[in-house]
């Protein structure tokens, strides 16, 4: 009681009244509120996980679509042609459980598939009779330059999922999730259909891997053939940052002995998982 008194009679605040002054409409910047933040987590007040929480938001304020969509070249679609087991195979495999459903090409988006409306059609033994059209949800679509908070609020109230990312030119460029947005406030999510946690590497479609940037580069040599050094570091994640020179930003991409590496979710301090696809693996 004495030190509040104290400082009080000082004319200095305490780190907490300063806490309570961030919140009452006075505070002139976003640097002011991130350095009280910081006080009250030096004074254990706010942990690290919201620290991390609120740098995300606040960062996720500052980002467009553009920035983590799911680039249109490694979307997982399903043809609206295919027959249903044609297309359950891959749908096994990839353990998502929205599709994009595209006709001629992936700009012609017919709407989006719910894995959970083929389970009627599954367990039906005739499936001759399956029209793919009647159980589609509509897509919806968004801007390449829509701000992720405005996209995650519309996502809340319009109870999506997923949305179609288009274009000036109104084409598709790829697609982002609920989960995407979410992933850079709170980091990486697992669930259940993701690979196990040991599992480096995981099969996505012809020739196209989901790496995680910690496999071991020896690993990564085994399972491809590949050549990479690791002199000077022990995992992809380190070799595609050394070839990039900087820390990238999702969806960024390059390549590496015939190798081509996109990221596919990082964030201030490093990478974390990346797709690989080769041409060299195609005969393989």
């Amino acid at each position: 009681m004495n030190d509040d008194k104290t400082s009080h009679d000082s004319g200095e605040m305490t780190w907490v009244e300063k806490i309570a002054h961030a919140f009452s409409g006075d505070i002139k910047s976003r640097k002011e509120f991130l350095d009280i933040l910081e006080m009250a987590n030096r004074n254990e007040v706010v942990d690290d996980d919201a620290m991390g929480i609120i740098e995300g938001a606040l960062k996720v304020s500052d980002m467009q679509v553009r920035d983590i969509m799911i680039q249109r070249a490694h979307m997982q679609v399903v043809k609206a042609e295919s027959s249903l087991e044609e297309f359950l195979p891959q749908i096994g495999e990839s353990g998502h459980s929205r599709y994009p459903v595209i006709g001629e090409n992936p700009d012609d988006v017919l709407g989006i598939l719910l894995v959970k409306d083929l389970l009627p059609n599954i367990l039906n033994a005739d499936h001759s009779s399956f029209d793919i059209s009647r159980i589609l949800r509509p897509a919806t679509v968004v801007p390449e330059s829509k701000r992720l908070n405005v996209l995650l609020r519309e996502f809340r109230e319009n109870r999506n999922h997923m949305a179609m990312v288009i274009d000036e030119y109104g084409g598709v460029a790829g697609l982002v999730t609920i989960e995407d947005v979410l992933e850079e406030i709170v980091g990486e999510i697992e669930d259940e259909t993701d690979a196990e946690s040991d599992a480096f590497i995981r099969q996505t479609g012809v020739a196209t891997y989901l790496i995680k940037a910690l496999t071991p580069i020896n690993e990564f040599n085994d399972k491809f053939g590949a050549q990479f050094s690791d002199d000077e570091f022990d995992t992809i994640g380190g070799l595609v940052m050394q070839q990039f020179g900087y820390l990238p930003s999702n969806g960024e991409a390059t390549s590496i002995q015939g190798f081509d590496f996109q990221i596919l979710h990082c964030d201030q301090r490093k990478i974390h998982t990346l797709s690989m696809h080769s041409s060299l693996l195609e005969n393989g």
